[in-house]
């Protein structure tokens, strides 16, 4: 698992230390329950070592560097008002434990869960609900107790959000397992490349963007005001097909979106470049926000998130460390950021 931790108007002349690189600061798996380096959460400050001299918003205290997060700002499913904030998506309990091995019980996915809150994370996937009806449970209860706890001197609570396929079955299940929680939220996906569609789903274009489209709707109207849609393989995906069902999902009430490169197949230039024209030429896209989700089989996954990181509205998906090839192997490749 590794973080992304967002500031506000970084110097970008700023010399900070090795381990940051502006926005981002990776903190591996090992170092959410043990890094002496990481202060008590309620002071809302992360500590690094000290460095000299000291860039702001950087300063010293006890021997050891802090950065000061900035305020919190309102949480609006499909707006971020301060265009200087990125939203610290993490699906670790949900991606990560497609891992092989690295399956976890309903109680270590709450433990994860509540560190992940502590550490001041926006957005938890907590799980796939439909899967089986373990991680429904699991879901359920990181909604009831993490989905619901203010921690922090700012009471922050996170959004838990459970990932379902374009299907009722999966979405109530979804929605069955987060709406407990004070900020629900359910993240739903099709595939939109023709090799998928023709070779996986079996569907036509037509049947495609009908089914995001209703399906969408759906969970709107199960109670749910925070939606996640997520174009499947959008890497290698008909551009005007992929503006037309991302305009779609919006009509039907999705609040954001979230474009990913499921086979690790772009490079940086390609993976900015689709972000940059999913911007210039969908509809309705200054009414959402755009989020990232970049996978590792040719090793470029922090290059293809760093190629869009700047975008104003783009938050990164943060997932596992950096640990070598084949550590962390996923039937869709290794993550990474």
């Amino acid at each position: 698992m590794a973080f992304s931790l967002v500031f506000s108007n970084p110097s970008k002349s700023s010399s900070l230390p090795s381990c940051v690189h502006h926005h981002q600061v990776g903190i591996p798996r090992s170092a959410l329950l043990t890094n002496p380096w990481l202060s008590p959460p309620s002071s809302r400050f992360f500590s690094i070592p000290s460095p000299s001299p000291l860039p702001k918003p950087w300063s010293r205290s006890g021997g050891a560097l802090k950065c000061s997060l900035p305020s919190r700002p309102e949480y609006i499913p499909n707006h971020i008002p301060d265009p200087n904030f990125v939203r610290i998506f993490d699906t670790t309990l949900r991606d990560g434990e497609q891992s092989p091995g690295a399956t976890m019980t309903s109680n270590e996915k709450l433990v994860v869960a509540r560190h992940l809150s502590r550490l001041g994370v926006d957005i938890i996937e907590a799980g796939f609900p439909a899967s089986s009806p373990d991680d429904l449970d699991a879901v359920r209860s990181i909604a009831i107790e993490v989905g619901n706890q203010p921690v922090g001197d700012d009471g922050h609570v996170p959004v838990i959000c459970g990932l379902a396929r374009c299907n009722k079955k999966d979405i109530d299940a979804a929605w069955e397992a987060v709406r407990h929680a004070k900020k629900p939220r359910v993240h739903t996906f099709i595939a939109t490349s023709e090799i998928h569609m023709q070779h996986k789903l079996r569907k036509t274009r037509e049947e495609v963007v009908n089914i995001a489209r209703e399906m969408v709707a759906y969970a709107r109207s199960l109670g749910c005001q925070d939606i996640e849609f997520s174009p499947e393989d959008a890497g290698r995906s008909d551009r005007e097909f992929l503006y037309h069902v991302l305009e779609e999902v919006i009509k039907a009430g999705a609040t954001t979106l979230n474009i990913p490169d499921t086979v690790g197949y772009t490079l940086p230039s390609e993976f900015g470049t689709l972000i940059a024209d999913i911007k210039a030429n969908t509809p309705g896209i200054e009414n959402v926000i755009i989020s990232t989700h970049c996978q590792n089989d040719l090793g470029l996954a922090t290059a293809n998130t760093l190629a869009v990181a700047e975008h104003t509205g783009l938050h990164v998906q943060p997932h596992k460390a950096i640990v070598g090839a084949n550590a962390f192997a996923h039937e869709s490749g290794i993550h990474q950021v």
